[in-house]
Order: structure tokens, then C-alpha cells, then sequence
């Protein structure tokens, strides 16, 4: 079913649209969104925290997937992630069953890469409308949660043009939700870069995709104010 949906929703849309809901045309992934469902639909209101976003978020179930299991399982925590997501893809799976039935506490999202990477990359301008977008449908669907919104994490090995257009929109982010109580900016991005502008391959095999090495980092980065809005 998903399938027939995904296929008739492609004649619908932009494919360049950051901001119209949009699934993608790709039997993985349809086949990677139904098992989703099935553990949103298992876990329920007893998820306190999830995690949205593309492939960096979907390998916590790989490289991450010894941290998760010590300090997120134990919330009953969902990852949300899907490898190769832009803003829309995230956008039509939260329209289209993946929140249903949550309560949770906290949203970590981290999203927008993709949309830079892929072959028509999106402007700086509309990758921004992109996340903003994913964050106030998470605020409209989940009345309750907060957002910990994380920045869009730098990517290649050295200093490069796609590093400029991601700070560009980080930058412009931390301005969007300095003053919305249910939104936290919280960049971390940095933590993944040496002294001279570079990545280490022991963090980012790939100067994109992290190693547990880089998991435990997000995680060291993010346990005291994720712990601090669990408590609220």
C-alpha cells in the first residue's frame, strides 16, 4: 500500500520542493517506512524521546547501535531515521503515520544534509524553509514535545563550499528559535572538526557518515539537556 501511494504522490509534487510532503519512488524505502510504522505503532505513548532525521540518525542502529542500546533503549526511544532523506521525504512520513499514537518528551531532529548533496541541490534559503518546516510539524502534531533541533552537521573532509551553504542555514536557524521556548538549538557539529578545519576519519569514515566514535560524541554532546527536558 505504501508503494501505490508513494508512486501516485511523485506525479504530485516538485521533485525540488523542500517544503511539499513527498515520499520517494524506491522499494527500500518503502519497505524501510512500513517497518518504521510497525514500531511506532508497537511503542507507542511509551516512547519518551524520538530521533528524526536521514542516514546519519538511521546508523544509530549500526555504528551507534552500542550506545543506543546502553542509554536510549532504556527511554524506549524510536529512531526515525531514513538513509538518503530530504526535508520532504521527512515531511510526508511525519503526515503519514510516523508520529501516530507518540507522546514523546523530546524530538532530537537533525536533517537537511541530503538536501545539499544530492544532484539539483536546494539553496541555503530553502534548505532552511526545509527544517523550519519539519520543526513546526512536529510542534503542531506533538503539542507537547520539545524539539532539540541539532545542527546540520559539516560534511568533507576540509574546507569546502557545501560547508559554507550548511553554516549559512545553522546560522540562520540559531537566529529562528532563539526565542521559542519548545525549540533548543543546540549545534554540535563542531565537536566533529580538528583544530584546522579538518575530519578525522576515526569520526566520519566517510567525512559525512559517523563511527561509534562520532555516536558517543553526539551522545556525550547531547545526555545533559536531553536529561534536563526529560525531567520537566
Amino acid at each position: 500500500m505504501f508503494k501505490i501511494i508513494c508512486i501516485a504522490f511523485l506525479f504530485l509534487v516538485p521533485e525540488s520542493s523542500t517544503i511539499t510532503p513527498q515520499p520517494r519512488n524506491h522499494d527500500w524505502w518503502v519497505a524501510r517506512t512500513a517497518q518504521l510504522q510497525k514500531v511506532v505503532d508497537q511503542v507507542g505513548s511509551n516512547s519518551s524521546v524520538i530521533f528524526v532525521g536521514d542516514s546519519i540518525t538511521q546508523a544509530w542502529e549500526d555504528n551507534g547501535a552500542a550506545i543506543w542500546k546502553k542509554h536510549l533503549a532504556p527511554l524506549n526511544a524510536i529512531n526515525l531515521g531514513i538513509g538518503g532523506d530530504r526535508t520532504e521525504h521527512v515531511l510526508w512520513r511525519l503526515e503519514n503515520g510516523h508520529l501516530h499514537g507518540l507522546t514523546p518528551e523530546v524530538a532530537v531532529v537533525m536533517i537537511g544534509t541530503n538536501n545539499f548533496g544530492h544532484d539539483t541541490p536546494d539553496t541555503p534559503a530553502e534548505v532552511l524553509e526545509g527544517v523550519v518546516a519539519v520543526v513546526e510539524k512536529l510542534k503542531s502534531s506533538l503539542p507537547n514535545v520539545h524539539v532539540l533541533l541539532l545542527d546540520i552537521f559539516p560534511r568533507g573532509q576540509s574546507f569546502n563550499q557545501m560547508r559554507g551553504s550548511i553554516l549559512q542555514v545553522n546560522q540562520a536557524l540559531k537566529t529562528a528559535y532563539a526565542k521559542d521556548a519548545r525549540v533548543t538549538f543546540f549545534p554540535i557539529g563542531h565537536l566533529f572538526i580538528d583544530d584546522d578545519g579538518s575530519i578525522n576519519q576515526a569520526i566520519m569514515p566517510d567525512y559525512l557518515h559517523l563511527s561509534e566514535k562520532g555516536y558517543q560524541i553526539w551522545f556525550d554532546a547531547i545526555k545533559k539537556e536531553l536529561n534536563s527536558q526529560l525531567t520537566h
